[in-house]
């Protein structure tokens, strides 16, 4: 596997000097990232049982395939994952296997009752919440024992304590316990999910930023609020406009500030999807993770992943919510790669999805903390703390 994987990272390298990552197109750096995420996570899903063959394909495949397609395979490659985590929490969450086959005839949280908005902290409005939701029974364990847990499954978690970066506004930063190989899914982005359409109604509009440094913007103009979730929570419960979490000290150049709720600037209410959430998710809090300092290094990218929402036994650990009234989501296709054929499969199908955005490991990582390239250098009013990670990239 030594030998795979040394191949692998001269492939990686070469990408790296490839002129795309100087130019500043924006989609030539999607185009690069999903290049490197297709590398990064069908490395990972070969495993330790990799053949010299497939690792061969996999990096023709980076050379050769379109975008289209390997936006399809890192979306499989990381739904793969997703699931994998969705099954450790399953069995160290649910009290035995029947609950998990009873939910199918259970309530579930898309009911006829009235939808209050989901984010009602983001939209105001006085409506309360008629609850007819039913939450599936859950062990009583502190989110300390599920992190623990996982760990000893899984080979890592996470924990949020003060950050290593030396910066006196470094503040709190997320750090993995454990190993986490290369391209592995280290940490989901959690929160509010904004469709373009209702960028509007974050709270703060026009300045969204100016108090909130957990915004993040995915490639397709999606902005996902992190404020909201904070550090989670010690149950499995609806997420409804009356859970407020507190303020945090967080990350860089950040300071304590309080949750605004905005009327919408137009005088409608627009409001969000009803659902159940795991709180304890040790792995919803890649808004912890910090920028790397002058000479740092960063070890993990952002990776688009669109969760399809008909798996309902998943939908729990998946740490967001959409900001809209029981919209459809966005229709995106799914096809199914195989590492053997490496060809789209014709059984191709719409799904409604979420759209949210995973932290993907960009090499081995072992006891450390998590550091992600902000790329805020095209920004007018550059944070004091910043220094690109990339002079090339950013």
């Amino acid at each position: 596997m030594a030998f795979f994987f040394h191949k692998f990272q001269e492939a990686v390298k070469i990408l790296a000097k490839s002129p795309t990552f100087a130019r500043e197109s924006r989609l030539v750096q999607f185009e690069a990232d999903i290049n490197l995420l297709f590398l990064y996570t069908s490395y990972n899903r070969l495993g330790r049982n990799a053949e010299e063959a497939d690792a061969e394909e996999i990096i023709d495949m980076a050379n050769k395939a379109s975008l289209d397609d390997q936006q399809k395979q890192v979306h499989e490659n990381v739904h793969y994952q997703v699931t994998s985590f969705c099954r450790y929490m399953d069995d160290i969450l649910l009290p035995d296997h029947k609950v998990k086959d009873n939910q199918a005839t259970s309530p579930t949280a898309t009911t006829s009752s009235p939808h209050s908005s989901g984010l009602g902290l983001a939209v105001g409005g006085n409506s309360l919440v008629q609850d007819q939701t039913a939450v599936p029974e859950t062990k009583t364990l502190r989110r300390t024992e599920v992190s623990q847990r996982l760990k000893d499954l899984m080979g890592y978690t996470l924990e949020v304590k003060p950050s290593q970066i030396p910066h006196e506004d470094a503040g709190k930063g997320l750090f993995l316990q454990g190993e986490a190989n290369i391209g592995s899914v280290i940490a989901f982005y959690p929160g509010v999910v904004y469709s373009p359409s209702y960028c509007r109604y974050i709270p703060g509009y026009p300045r969204v930023d100016s108090q909130n440094s957990h915004l993040i913007t995915r490639y397709d103009g999606t902005v996902i609020n992190a404020q909201p979730w904070g550090a989670g929570g010690e149950s499995r419960e609806i997420w409804d406009w009356t859970r407020v979490p507190e303020p945090m000290h967080t990350t860089q150049a950040d300071e304590k500030v309080s949750i605004v709720v905005n009327k919408p600037l137009d005088g409608t209410h627009v409001g969000g999807n009803l659902e159940v959430l795991e709180w304890r998710n040790p792995l919803a809090f890649a808004h912890f993770a910090n920028h790397p300092a002058k000479g740092m290094v960063p070890n993990v990218m952002i990776c688009p992943y669109d969760f399809p929402l008909f798996e309902k036994d998943v939908r729990p650990y998946i740490p967001n919510i959409s900001f809209r009234n029981g919209e459809e989501e966005n229709m995106t296709k799914f096809s199914s790669f195989r590492f053997k054929s490496w060809k789209s499969s014709n059984n191709e199908s719409n799904v409604p999805v979420l759209k949210t955005l995973v932290l993907v490991a960009t090499r081995a990582i072992c006891d450390e903390e998590v550091l992600l390239n902000y790329r805020l250098s095209n920004l007018e009013h550059i944070p004091s703390w910043y220094t690109p990670a990339d002079e090339e990239e950013d």
